[in-house]
């Protein structure tokens, strides 16, 4: 079993990029083995890792790659999440590919086709530039025949309500590349870009139960670490602030399947995120979003039609990654004795 490590920029921790020859689908068979994988990794340094990317080349005669996202939880080494996906793990499992020789070599122009098996999703990724231990790379999220942005909103409705300890709120919960919360920083008692950016743990704090909120509201279980949860303003024309949770604290920029919810949902009238930018037109459209960490925009394709409109895809640019290590000793991998509903093991070696 081959891994490498890589990074995004922008991205709150590396990833660890495994090949796997046919991944399975089962958490009681994952679980053990990545467990073990993360030990190694701890003695080798990289306990730094949370994010774990399993790729294989496809079945799918569509694909390149088949690609599983599993989120490592910092309390214990055998903690996982294995809902949901990750943007910037995809771009780092790309990069990988290429030294695993899963796809060709990267060169400027080539397009890798990916299948998310977490959530369905169909990624093509278009390698902008690249070398020998980098490259740069545009995220397309392609929309199969269209999807309606109505059917983006988890519950139908573009606001739905939350209570909490704190407070009552309105918040927009859409689905796309990962489930997502959205809550307007000024019911948070934000005033500014410089208090959103500089919110210390008390919003921290307030926004986590905003999110176990809405994870209740859906049906999810509220220790998971979906539906994400960011805080969105705008004090720029034409610009959306966002500030926004990774794991275990605040994500340095926002994660790429968050860039690409938001920049959907407020092309959705009647979001939170669609009250602070102008009508949104159909055809292309460029939502611009300011971090804490920097300056990044979306496209986002829309076809309109009198009751609804298409979502056809929505693309992010000019994301960079690179390899840290690799490869890694792993062929030596035997699963250890975690399993479901076992006491957690402690983060050592």
């Amino acid at each position: 079993m081959n891994g490498y490590v890589a990074e995004v920029a922008g991205a709150p921790c590396p990833t660890l990029v495994l090949e796997v020859d046919g991944i399975a689908d089962a958490e009681h068979v994952l679980r053990p083995l990545l467990t073990e994988v993360r030990r190694r990794l701890v003695r080798q340094g990289h306990a730094d890792v949370l994010k774990i990317a399993l790729v294989s080349a496809s079945r799918h005669p569509l694909f390149d790659l088949d690609y599983r996202f599993v989120q490592c939880l910092p309390q214990a080494v055998d903690a996982f999440d294995f809902r949901g996906s990750c943007g910037h793990s995809i771009l780092a499992t790309v990069l990988v590919a290429g030294e695993l020789r899963l796809v060709p070599r990267l060169a400027p122009g080539d397009r890798v086709r990916l299948r998310v098996l977490n959530n369905g999703d169909h990624i093509v990724c278009e390698v902008d530039g690249s070398r020998r231990l980098s490259g740069d790379f545009t995220l397309h999220f392609v929309q199969p025949q269209g999807t309606r942005l109505s059917r983006l909103l988890m519950t139908g409705r573009p606001v739905d309500v939350v209570s909490t300890p704190a407070g009552t709120y309105g918040v927009s919960l859409a689905s796309l590349g990962n489930p997502y919360v959205f809550v307007d920083a000024r019911d948070l008692g934000i005033g500014s870009q410089a208090e959103l950016f500089g919110a210390g743990a008390a919003v921290f704090d307030e926004m986590q139960q905003i999110r176990r909120a809405a994870a209740t509201l859906l049906g999810m279980p509220a220790d998971s670490v979906f539906p994400k949860v960011a805080a969105i303003a705008s004090y720029q024309s034409g610009r959306l602030a966002v500030r926004s949770i990774s794991v275990p604290t605040w994500h340095p920029t926002l994660a790429l399947t968050g860039t690409i919810c938001l920049a959907a949902a407020a092309s959705r009238p009647g979001t939170v995120a669609a009250r602070f930018l102008d009508g949104r037109p159909g055809g292309t459209t460029r939502v611009e979003i300011d971090t804490a960490g920097g300056s990044t925009a979306a496209l986002v394709d829309v076809e309109r039609e009198p009751a609804d409109a298409l979502l056809q895809w929505v693309s992010v640019s000019r994301k960079q990654a690179r390899l840290l290590s690799g490869p890694l000793d792993l062929d030596t991998v035997r699963p250890s004795a975690a399993r479901a509903g076992a006491e957690p093991l402690p983060l050592t070696a």
